[in-house]
């Protein structure tokens, strides 16, 4: 059966080329400031491909940001081609893959960047347009709206790997080569990179946020990111009443191992402890925890009120810096 324009209603024409004019206009405005990007491999005979995927321009002068597993590997460069045709070399100037973010530098600069968003301000329902770069001349343009927010997404894969919170879920199917691409809104603001990570059939994307925006200042001016760690693995368990009445929280986080010689170990921290405050603030998951092990608190005492055997126990713990190895 065929549909002329005849058949489509007014209202709903309208209504379809409104939501074209806008997914057009962010393509358009956005297409300049997301680069392809194909990282290489120096070897006996030569540079040979070793990945691609896409960044977002962040600076005139070459800051582009893209996903960290785009540009893994030991030997950090490759070359960024633009849709105006140029092709520049970069290097990496730094990598968090326990938020999977990166960094890379153009060599040269006056490129168009892209404007960040906040992407605490995303709402279900809302459009959002996904932009990648996976061939240099031509940009790879999906829209879609945000069917979830909250989402969780693992990170790194050393034995003290992340969680990326607060991911933003999408139907705005992914292409090959869109991972370290921009999610925009409506209005052409980046508020998300793009990750296929975590496999077919979800889009998913790293929220920028106050939190993303630290991290890559940081990756910006240092290269890394400091984290605090602590050294034990656990996760969310149901207070007991007492402890309920006590603290006011229904929940706490079990301490299912102590990491030998960590700065918990150290503090006295147990197998079977409920750690239900640290720095004065309810934690009721391991999320909640990871997020008070900021730079800020490396070396610096930080109390944990625990329950441990029916009763309360006041620590004093230090945390240490995460080394880069234990990422």
């Amino acid at each position: 059966m065929s549909v002329t324009n005849a058949d489509v209603p007014v209202a709903d024409a309208e209504a379809l080329d409104a939501y074209s004019r806008t997914v057009v206009g962010v393509a358009e405005r956005l297409a300049p400031a997301v680069a392809s990007l194909r990282v290489q491999r120096r070897t006996w005979g030569g540079r040979i491909p070793a990945g691609a995927g896409s960044g977002v321009v962040l600076t005139h002068d070459g800051f582009i940001l893209t996903s960290a597993h785009v540009v893994s590997g030991p030997h950090g460069n490759g070359r960024a081609a633009f849709t105006d045709g140029r092709e520049l070399r970069f290097t990496v100037a730094g990598r968090d893959p326990l938020s999977d973010l990166a960094i890379v530098r153009a060599d040269d600069g006056d490129l168009t960047p892209a404007e960040l968003g906040d992407a605490d301000e995303l709402r279900v329902g809302q459009l959002v347009v996904a932009i990648g770069n996976p061939h240099g001349l031509e940009g790879s343009v999906t829209a879609g709206v945000v069917s979830a927010l909250g989402r969780a997404l693992p990170a790194g894969a050393g034995k003290r790997a992340r969680i990326i919170d607060n991911v933003i879920q999408t139907d705005a199917a992914l292409n090959p080569g869109n991972s370290g691409g921009a999610l925009s809104d409506s209005h052409g603001n980046v508020i998300g990179i793009n990750t296929a990570v975590a496999g077919i059939g979800l889009g998913l994307a790293v929220p920028i946020n106050e939190t993303t925006r630290r991290i890559i200042g940081s990756l910006m001016s240092e290269g890394r990111v400091r984290r605090a760690y602590l050294g034990i693995a656990g996760g969310p368990r149901p207070l007991p009443p007492r402890a309920r009445n006590l603290f006011g929280n229904r929940v706490g986080v079990e301490v299912v191992e102590v990491v030998s010689g960590s700065p918990a170990d150290r503090a006295g921290v147990r197998a079977g402890d409920l750690i239900v405050e640290v720095d004065n603030r309810a934690v009721e998951s391991a999320a909640d925890l990871q997020r008070r092990m900021v730079a800020e608190v490396i070396g610096t005492p930080v109390r944990a009120r625990i329950w441990r055997t029916g009763s309360e126990v006041e620590l004093q713990v230090v945390p240490e810096e995460l080394s880069e190895l234990d990422q």
